[in-house]
């Protein structure tokens, strides 16, 4: 081997294309060129960061080699678990090994810009270590007494503080601080600061509980699990799975010295996740997910990587946590389709996690009241070990559940200006219900899956619905600021006042929104202290906690809101749960939508009556004998699942099949179809000359949201027995099927999707 090709190193780079590249090193470096690590390199006509993954590469037969530019860091960004991890998730997802691993860095890390990430640093005085002694100390400030005081208040501060605190919460002169410096009694340094948001937050303190005889039962099979041991922790709602976890990580962090990460799926339950664990674990915590700044995720990585901390608390990208040495993975709530990742990689947190766990000898533990078909499917089959929590803590109830039909209600009973009226919103059951809580001082939840004032503007002359430009979707109507909305693209623009079409100038406004039910309920109630949860009114880093804060110290009487408040929380003074509408989403054309529906009322349903008072469940819909609300009613997983599940045999869906959704998009929709027709016909003769067998085609059509941020999609299914006939069948269609350069088309290829929508 020469020379030149022991100076060559394999790297991937964030690019649509399934290589990798070669490198030299040519010169001196800063730092060493090892596996795992960031390199600046050349590519194309710019620079790009990239992470070797070999440093034993051949040279090329074709093709100049090109030399890295700057390896910026001392260490390895990536260990080799985490480099394990990610070409797994590159092979499974058919996704390029260069933007999985864009995916596993913080944001920091990537930008090619400045390699080199900030480090939030501040100003510190310290008292040096031959400062005078107490003798000599009347006769060096003698003539000083500012200069003294500013000594003296840093020396009761432990020797230290800094400039910032002197300068301005003190108010001390910055001249008095040169001299002290100058006179070499004092250092100032620069040191840096950890940006921790949580750092500060005082959660509400909770009550120790003792663990009861199913939880111990389930703690002490969990401590004696062999290493990649998958548990379904199958708890009903308020069965106290959190007391469960937080047991484990004390004998897997405390007594075993492991490391853990515990994934939630809705940055809304991560404060209280958070107040949870840290008041066990102290600020051996730290936190992982999308509402954190960039250079706050960043320093919560570097913790967790050098060890400073030992837990990981995030949402779906939490699962790369940097950590060594992991003894358990949690996965919260695992059903929830939050998990999956919308964007390219589109890896799902839940399968990642039990990999990562298999790799590195770590167990996992999955919690829900409603687990996935798929996860169960596994538990039944003893590929996970089943543990069961069938009652609540404390020998609470299960509330009980009574079902409105909506069908019996005024058929049309909206005002001129298109309002829906009180009664039509909030039943007499459901009213009766929130008065008789308001005068005994307990708190309600209101869940309406669907934010905004009204869903939709319509025509009353000709029937014309205000939709979006750029999706097929229509634009829905916010009252606070007055605007009609994409939920899609987030398009705005101002109500209109006439139709557009005809030129009619009555305009209604039709459908529930979260905003509409809070005029409602505040004008029925207006002493009541009403606080709504939706994607509009938490869009501050904070607002999640301080609402949840609020509700928690009984400073909200009625917590209204999306899907956000049904899952994870915990407030004993909550006795009733109002379901305004429970058929939102149920009708949709995706063969998840009855799972879903059925999750979601169950999990709403348990946030009621987890104290001493009991509670008690409305649930208002138009299909009352639809078994996902039956079975919500009941209580009744078992029976959903039988359900559910022979519902997916003809035709066979998950968990009967794997399947992989294939999306042709573009900005020219006759483009588009053609791209569909033409890739799926190219599939079937793939696997016609492949003797695939047990794959099918199905398709091509179009997406059931056609448009999207003015992209035109169709698709095409392709379901296996096997999962590896996917893969590669896969891998072979995106690097082989040639997509025109022309109108922006584009193919993406969605594995284990959570929604065909």
């Amino acid at each position: 081997m020469t020379d030149t090709a022991r100076r060559l190193v394999e790297v991937a780079l964030p690019v649509p294309l399934f290589q990798t590249f070669v490198y030299s090193l040519d010169g001196e470096y800063e730092h060493e060129a090892r596996v795992g690590s960031r390199v600046l390199v050349p590519f194309r006509k710019r620079q790009e960061i990239g992470i070797i993954v070999a440093t034993d590469a051949e040279l090329p037969k074709r093709g100049v080699v090109k030399a890295v530019s700057a390896i910026p860091d001392a260490e390895p960004a990536l260990d080799d678990s985490l480099l394990s991890l990610s070409r797994w998730i590159s092979e499974y997802y058919v996704v390029p090994l260069g933007v999985v691993l864009r995916s596993v860095l913080p944001a920091l890390l990537t930008g090619a810009a400045q390699p080199h990430p900030n480090v939030k640093t501040r100003r510190v005085v310290r008292i040096r270590d031959d400062i005078p002694t107490l003798l000599q100390r009347e006769k060096a400030f003698a003539r000083a007494p500012q200069q003294r005081a500013l000594f003296e208040l840093v020396e009761s501060l432990g020797g230290a503080t800094s400039v910032e605190h002197l300068l301005e919460q003190l108010k001390f002169s910055p001249s008095v601080l040169k001299s002290l410096e100058k006179r070499a009694l004092i250092t100032i340094e620069r040191e840096r600061v950890e940006r921790d948001p949580f750092a500060t937050r005082v959660g509400r303190s909770e009550a120790r509980h003792v663990p009861t005889v199913r939880q111990v039962a389930a703690i002490e099979r969990m401590k004696s699990a062999r290493p990649g041991e998958v548990f379904l922790l199958h708890g009903v709602t308020g069965s106290g799975k959190t007391l469960v976890y937080i047991e484990l990580l004390k004998e897997i962090v405390e007594r075993r010295g492991k490391t853990a990460i515990v994934l939630v799926p809705e940055i809304a339950l991560t404060p209280q996740t958070v107040d949870r664990f840290r008041a066990v674990f102290g600020d051996e915590v730290a936190v992982l997910h999308s509402a954190l700044s960039d250079g706050e995720r960043y320093d919560a990585w570097l913790a967790l990587k050098r060890g400073e901390k030992r837990i990981a608390v995030g949402a779906r990208s939490a699962v790369f946590a940097p950590l060594s040495n992991i003894g358990a993975i949690i996965v919260d709530e695992e059903h929830e389709s939050s998990y999956k990742q919308g964007e390219t990689p589109r890896y799902h947190a839940r399968e990642t996690a039990i990999v990562r766990a298999t790799q590195e000898g770590a167990i996992v533990v999955l919690g829900s009241a409603t687990p996935s078909l798929e996860t169960w499917t596994n538990a039944v089959a003893d590929k996970f070990t089943l543990l069961s929590l069938p009652e609540r803590v404390g020998g609470a109830s299960l509330p009980r559940v009574d079902v409105v039909d909506l069908r019996r209600l005024v058929p049309d009973a909206t005002d001129s200006a298109g309002h829906e009226d009180y009664q039509r919103v909030v039943s007499t059951p459901l009213d009766a219900a929130l008065t008789a809580r308001l005068m005994k001082g307990e708190q309600s939840i209101l869940l309406l899956n669907r934010r905004g004032y009204s869903a939709f503007v319509q025509c009353e002359t000709c029937g014309n619905v205000a939709t979006c430009p750029n999706c097929s979707i229509t634009l829905t109507y916010h009252r606070s600021p007055e605007r009609l909305v994409c939920h899609y693209c987030m398009h705005q623009e101002e109500p209109q006042r006439v139709c557009k079409r005809c030129g009619g100038v009555t305009l209604r406004r039709r459908g529930l929104g979260t905003q509409q039910v809070e005029r409602l309920v505040c004008e029925r109630f207006p002493s009541a202290r009403v606080a709504r949860m939706d994607v509009d009114t938490t869009s501050g880093k904070w607002a999640h906690a301080e609402i949840l804060d609020r509700v928690g110290a009984g400073e909200v009487d009625i917590l209204l809101g999306t899907q956000m408040i049904a899952k994870g929380l915990d407030f004993p003074n909550v006795t009733l749960v109002g379901v305004i509408d429970a058929d939102v989403g149920i009708n949709l054309p995706d063969f998840r939508a009855s799972e879903r529906c059925f999750q979601l009322l169950s999990q709403v349903a348990g946030r009621a009556g987890r104290g001493a008072r009991g509670g008690e469940v409305l649930i208002q819909t138009r299909v009352p004998g639809h078994h996902a609300v039956t079975c919500a009613v009941t209580h009744d997983y078992a029976t959903f699942v039988t359900e559910e599940l022979a519902g997916r045999v003809h035709p066979p869906y998950p968990p009967n099949n794997r399947l992989a959704n294939i999306v042709f998009s573009g900005t020219v929709e006759p483009s588009v179809a053609n791209l569909a027709i033409a890739g799926t016909e190219w599939l079937r003769r793939l696997v016609r000359s492949r003797e695939s067998a047990g794959l099918t085609i199905v398709g091509p059509a179009p997406s059931a949201v056609e448009r999207i941020k003015t992209r035109w999609r169709w698709h095409v299914l392709m379901k296996s027995e096997h999962p590896h006939e996917l893969t590669r069948v896969g891998r072979y269609f995106l690097e082989r099927f040639p997509v025109p350069a022309r109108d922006g088309l584009r193919v993406t290829f969605d594995r284990d999707p959570v929604t065909l929508l």
